[in-house]
């Protein structure tokens, strides 16, 4: 940087510029600024992890990619994450299940995870260390999760399948690599040797069984070759034998088959040279066909030519039609409007006709609404005089029902024993109307006429009293009552009447209006009576 510094300055004195303190500080500010870039770019490879800590809570994670790392401010830690191979062994002799002491060599496969969580656990467990320090901290957590699957199993199956011991052993390791952000990824067997060799043993056992198994299996090889020998020969007569069968049967057949195909071509042709036939007929009659179809589109054609001919002429004709129609029916319009002018002038005649006549009317109903107006005060003063009349009449009338009153006052009683003895001949009359109507009556019983009799004077009774009942009055003891004051009077020898003086008011006043009323007691006409 002093290099290019110095370069820059050169070649500004070169230039025959003057510097000045602005322009050099700024100089200084661009290339301090160029220095603090090139300082602070990171690039990380793909197989390692640059952690760039200080400024935020957050680390920032660079995994083959740049970025920056602010110089005095930030830090830049470096995380191995490439494929890691470490070697597992168990050291001295460790029983299986069957208590046979083993020693295993393994090689385990293991890498950092690269996710967030992972890279947060290695963080904190391998940060800046290198492969033989990462292998050293794995080591022995994988070697004691080894020791435990090999006392659960067998030495035959430790043997038989190391594949599934070595899958056990990264399934149970791998609990524990979780804790420290590694994945295992693979976990393979390398050698496997006993305290005992009881594994040579196993495997010389296995080499006798082996051999015994294939000794048997040559013998049986060989006495499958001779069975087989026998069987192909005889095999092969029989294909002799029964191919040449089969070339004879073929043979004929394929005499039969040639007489067969002669009598197919045969019959063949007879049907192609039938079809051909009948095509060809099928052809004549379609030619045929064609032209009477040819013969009757040409006429058609010409039914339509004359059609036209004949639409065209009677175009012309509606055309002549319409236009002496439409000279008519301007000569109507013409007509029409003369006699529309002639109406609106006769109707203009007549409204004003009207108008004269409206005003005669009118002046004639002013003339017609005075007399009726001097008409109308008759009227109404003989109206007056007539209710004037009707009024002094109606005083006298009540003059006289007042009298009449005071002379019912003064008779009393008499006076209603006089209306109900006019009064019982009426009720009787109205109760044997009915039976006037009856043409016979046959009687059932003892009485007879004396019965029917009896009949009738109870339902006179009985109206009598219902009449007295509504209103208020008790007739029968109304008349004993009076007939016995009479007969008191006369053993007394007091006088019963009125004086002659108010006797003869009363019956003059009865009579002056006897026309009108007919419900004054005839008692009061005779003066004897009221003694």
């Amino acid at each position: 940087m002093d290099k290019l510094l110095n370069i820059a300055l050169f070649d500004l004195n070169a230039g025959g510029l003057d510097l000045t303190i602005p322009a050099v500080l700024i100089a200084i500010a661009i290339i301090f600024l160029v220095i603090i870039i090139c300082t602070s770019y990171v690039k990380a490879p793909p197989n390692k992890a640059y952690i760039i800590t200080g400024l935020k809570k957050k680390p920032k994670i660079l995994i083959g990619k740049a970025g920056l790392k602010l110089p005095f401010l930030e830090r830049k830690d470096e995380l191995l994450i490439e494929q890691l191979s470490i070697d597992i062994k168990t050291g001295d002799f460790v029983p299986t299940s069957d208590f046979i002491g083993v020693n295993i060599d393994a090689v385990a496969k293991v890498q950092i995870r690269t996710d967030e969580e992972g890279i947060k656990l290695a963080m904190k467990n391998f940060l800046n260390m290198n492969s033989t320090q990462i292998n050293s901290q794995l080591v022995d957590s994988l070697q004691g999760n080894m020791r435990e699957i090999i006392g659960t199993i067998t030495l035959k199956e430790l043997c038989n399948d190391r594949k599934s011991f070595g899958d056990q052993v990264q399934e149970k390791a791998q609990v524990d690599m979780n804790n420290l952000g590694i994945q295992i990824i693979s976990c393979n067997i390398q050698h496997v040797e006993d305290k005992n060799d009881l594994i040579t043993a196993l495997g010389q056992d296995n080499m006798a069984t082996i051999q015994k198994t294939a000794s048997i299996a040559k013998a049986n090889a060989e006495r499958d070759v001779a069975i087989a020998q026998a069987q192909a020969a005889k095999d092969a007569n029989d294909a002799k034998v029964a191919s040449e069968t089969e070339i004879a049967i073929k043979q004929n057949d394929l005499a039969i088959k040639k007489s067969e195909l002669q009598v197919v071509q045969d019959t063949k042709k007879a049907e192609a040279d039938a079809a051909y036939r009948i095509q060809e007929q099928a052809q004549r009659k379609s030619i045929e066909v064609a032209n009477t179809e040819a013969d009757i589109a040409k006429q058609e054609k010409e039914i339509e030519l004359k059609m036209k001919e004949a639409q065209v002429r009677e175009q012309a004709l509606d055309a002549d039609i319409k236009k002496a129609a439409d000279a008519e029916r301007y000569r109507q319009q013409q007509m029409a409007d003369v006699e529309l002018y002639k109406r609106q002038k006769e109707a203009e005649a007549r409204k004003y006709e009207l108008a004269q006549q409206a005003e005669a009317k009118k002046i004639q109903a002013e003339a017609d609404l005075i007399a009726m107006q001097k008409e109308a005060e008759g009227i109404r003063a003989k109206g007056e005089a007539e209710a004037d009349a009707i009024r002094a009449k109606a005083e006298a009338e009540a003059i006289g029902i007042d009298k009449k009153a005071e002379a019912m006052q003064k008779y009393g009683e008499a006076a209603v024993i006089e209306m109900l003895c006019k009064m019982y001949p009426m009720v009787a009359e109205a109760i044997a109307k009915p039976l006037a109507n009856i043409d016979s009556i046959t009687m059932y019983g003892e009485g007879n006429t004396a019965k029917m009799t009896e009949d009738v004077t109870k339902s006179f009774k009985q109206t009598i009293d219902g009449i007295g009942d509504s209103l208020g009055i008790n007739f029968a003891s109304l008349v004993a009552g009076f007939a016995g004051a009479k007969i008191a009077t006369s053993k007394n020898g007091e006088q019963a009447a009125l004086s002659s003086d108010e006797l003869a008011k009363v019956v003059a006043a009865a009579k002056a209006d006897t026309s009108s009323d007919d419900t004054i007691p005839a008692a009061l006409n005779d003066s004897d009576d009221l003694e």
